[in-house]
């Protein structure tokens, strides 16, 4: 259990650290900048880099719930799976417009911003409950959020840029998924105890609607634009770096 220490630290303070990390979301867009032309191939095997970024998310974000409650966390993974379903078969078959993007590409687009923000939530609420254990904690885990919110805006980017969206537009849309980061955070912070319940739940929910996302989007898009085998290595090699990433940064 995290020590409380209420008001310890000014909720301006914290809403600036949460409001960093969503602003390093953006910063996954700048690859674009110095390369906009991007054959099939390398477009297939840079969604199979995504899947792989978005697979160790997922899973870190369900290992970090399951340390506040199993089955809170496996609620969540239900009812994030459940979520993303059936927002898959309501925008499926409609007319859809995402910016300059319509019909499939918007909808693959507002999905992928969609996830990306019901899991800026849950790292809100991270960022407010690690601060109300103190501001060494809370500096800690927002420093965490930011540097592992980079490869979420590569993962929206690689979505977005191909389709037709300007790169300054896809860093915007990258920070606009993580704005719930500073929005949640604060007030998790004021009532740090009463959050700490549903944060596993939270955690579960974006696990689980990524991972739905990948399996049924990501990767079908990766194996009909690149071979399999390419798609399975670029997979595998981008999860491994996430999860080693991650040990470190918690280590």
């Amino acid at each position: 259990m995290l020590a409380v220490e209420p008001l310890s630290i000014s909720p301006w303070t914290v809403f600036l650290y949460a409001l960093f990390t969503a602003i390093a979301t953006g910063l996954g867009a700048l690859p674009f900048l110095f390369t906009r032309r991007i054959l099939a191939h390398h477009l297939g095997l840079a969604n199979a880099a995504a899947a792989g970024l978005m697979l160790s998310a997922s899973f870190g974000l369900i290992y970090e719930g399951v340390h506040s409650g199993l089955g809170r966390t496996l609620l969540g993974v239900f009812l994030g799976l459940l979520f993303i379903q059936v927002s898959h078969r309501y925008l499926e078959g409609r007319e859809v417009s995402f910016g300059a993007l319509s019909g499939l590409d918007a909808r693959k687009a507002l999905m992928m911003v969609g996830i990306m923000t019901l899991h800026s939530f849950a790292e809100g609420v991270g960022v407010g409950v690690a601060f109300g254990g103190g501001e060494a904690l809370g500096v800690f885990i927002t420093l965490a959020i930011a540097v592992q919110n980079i490869p979420e805006g590569l993962a929206i980017s690689l979505v977005l840029i191909p389709r037709g969206v300007s790169v300054l537009g896809a860093a915007l849309w990258s920070i606009f998924s993580s704005l719930p980061q500073p929005l949640m955070a604060v007030p998790a912070y004021l009532f740090v105890e009463a959050f700490k319940p549903a944060l596993p739940v939270g955690l579960g929910f974006a696990a689980g609607a990524m991972i739905w996302m990948v399996a049924a989007e990501i990767l079908p898009e990766a194996l009909k634009e690149a071979k399999a085998e390419g798609v399975a290595t670029v997979l595998t090699l981008a999860a491994a770096v996430m999860v080693a990433f991650q040990i470190l940064l918690g280590g």
